[in-house]
């Protein structure tokens, strides 16, 4: 008898392990990703959809699990306590076809320790990386790391050998206005290659039918066609009108209208992120206010009256509707080192604020400027526009400037900005990715987003030590040592954790990832 043309089809997908099922998802939010250089931005959209195309040796799962990469396998040395050895994953090939090993990770995290790169402080402990094999890799540490593969979730794999032939062994200059062909283009071993990419208008990724992971994942999607819709009623209009299947960030004001369209669902779940804002306590004059000769913001007092002023409260109910949690720290509850008494909100006290900057000789207030994104955070501008409002209670004139992420981001690296609105997760779960990032002193190997010019020389210490304490006993009570200090020195104003709301096509079988990050390999179809 003669099968019809789809079972055929049917039949010889499975011979070849391809899953049967394709469909195309049509996928839109508020921002694109940055560049499609793996290690040029240490930002969510842009690692999100790095992640499809490209892979890091430990993964994670859509629950935030650790799971096997391209390494399958990965302990300590039983030799010697600074080494981790990782198994590779073998018979892996890239999108073109050459074969993944060794020396492509090597070179990877090589160059994810370069100046440029964005990924430097999760690596900083890292002495040296070799290669001991075909499909085995060392990681040689300045002393004993315990959480080394927690480190290694987002540091994506690139092909030596593409990269060379492509002028793309350096990172890309992103901060600088560099555009490099990595940054348009792309050759992962990720379930997905890239198609087509136009920037801020659309990218077309296709399942990659050489893809290793095949018959191990559903990888029902076949083709995905990615665009940004920076406006929040023109994103939720495409989704009600079939344009696009899937949307990252529903607008709160808009969650009832599209869970109770038919055919439509909201997904919810707590986000490991946390919304604060950044201030520039370091310079002796600022830039962006009308204070000559003097920084009002390295003042304590200041920046103890502005976090009184913040009616975080208000902000839940009114901007976020609901969708939020107030914040006290600048910490997501995901992450080890978050207690509950770090993350009391404080009272929000009007009379109190002005008393300090009174006391800190500001009686009559100051004027200054707020950069805020418009296209990165759940209502990231509105946000903004509240607390200008909030802020104006107190005297301070805040004039606000929202940009969209592209132009906003390159102002905190450039140390551009005084006063900043950033979001920050934690790949890691951990305190010392915060710590790294965001509270050491900014250098060569640390502090890359610390853009509030702070440093303390012996906190500086406490945050190196970290990476190699094994007593985990030890370690945690130094993370709460240096959140009391940061807390002390209120070196950040949080806002609140961001609550993340999926909206899709009910037939799309999907859960909330806690990253925001959709690994499209796990989607199916009901």
């Amino acid at each position: 008898m003669k099968l019809k043309p789809l079972l055929l089809s049917s039949v010889l997908c499975a011979a070849a392990g391809i899953p049967a099922y394709a469909e195309t998802l049509k996928w839109a939010r508020a921002g694109d990703a940055l560049t499609l250089d793996p290690h040029a931005q240490n930002e969510g959209p842009t690692i999100t959809l790095g992640r499809q195309i490209m892979e890091p040796l430990v993964d994670r799962d859509m629950k935030g699990g650790l799971v096997p990469g391209l390494a399958t396998e990965w302990a300590p040395s039983e030799n010697d306590p600074n080494v981790w050895t990782f198994t590779l994953r073998e018979g892996v090939r890239f999108h073109d076809g050459a074969d993944f090993d060794s020396e492509d990770v090597v070179f990877s995290l090589n160059r994810a320790m370069t100046e440029k790169s964005n990924y430097r402080e999760v690596l900083a402990s890292v002495a040296e990386v070799r290669a001991t094999g075909p499909y085995t890799v060392e990681i040689v540490t300045k002393g004993p790391n315990p959480i080394m593969p927690n480190n290694l979730t987002n540091l994506l794999i690139m092909d030596k050998g593409w990269a060379e032939a492509n002028d793309a062994v350096d990172v890309q200059d992103y901060e600088g206005g560099e555009s490099t062909y990595a940054a348009k283009n792309a050759n992962g071993t990720g379930p997905y290659k890239v198609v087509s990419r136009e920037p801020d208008v659309k990218t077309v990724l296709e399942r990659f039918d050489g893809y290793w992971g095949l018959g191990q994942f559903p990888l029902q999607v076949t083709r995905i066609e990615a665009s940004p819709i920076q406006n929040p009623a023109t994103r939720v209009a495409a989704l009600l009108s079939g344009e696009v299947d899937f949307i990252q960030d529903v607008p709160v004001q808009d969650l009832s209208r599209v869970d109770g369209s038919e055919g439509l669902d909201v997904r919810k779940a707590p986000q490991n992120r946390v919304i604060f804002f950044g201030m520039n306590q370091g310079d002796a004059d600022l830039a962006n206010d009308n204070v000559d000769g003097r920084n009002p913001l390295s003042d304590v007092r200041v920046r103890q009256a502005m976090n009184m002023a913040i009616n975080r409260e208000a902000i839940q109910k009114i901007v976020m509707r609901g969708q939020s949690e107030p914040a006290g720290v600048a910490l997501p509850p995901f992450v080890n080192g978050w207690t509950a008494e770090l993350d009391k909100v404080p009272a929000t006290d009007i009379a109190a604020a002005k008393a300090l900057l009174e006391e800190a000789g500001y009686g009559d207030g100051f004027s200054i400027k707020l950069d805020c994104p418009n296209d990165r955070y759940i209502n990231d501008e509105a946000i903004c526009q509240a607390s200008v409002g909030m802020f104006a209670q107190i005297g301070i004139n805040v004039n606000l400037d929202a940009k969209p992420k592209a132009q906003h981001f390159p102002l905190i690296n450039n140390l551009e900005s005084d006063f900043y609105m950033l979001g920050w997760g934690v790949p890691t779960y951990d305190s010392e990715y915060i710590f790294n990032f965001l509270v050491h002193s900014k250098g060569e190997a640390y502090g890359s987003w610390n853009n509030t010019r702070y440093s303390n020389a012996e906190l500086d210490k406490a945050i190196e030590a970290l990476a190699s304490e094994t007593n985990i006993a030890a370690r945690n009570e130094s993370i709460g040592a240096i959140w009391d200090q940061v807390q002390e020195d209120v070196l950040y104003l949080p806002i609140h954790h961001q609550v993340l709301n999926w909206g899709m096509k009910s037939h799309v079988d999907a859960i909330v990832d806690p990253e925001d990050s959709p690994k499209f390999k796990y989607f199916a179809f009901k």
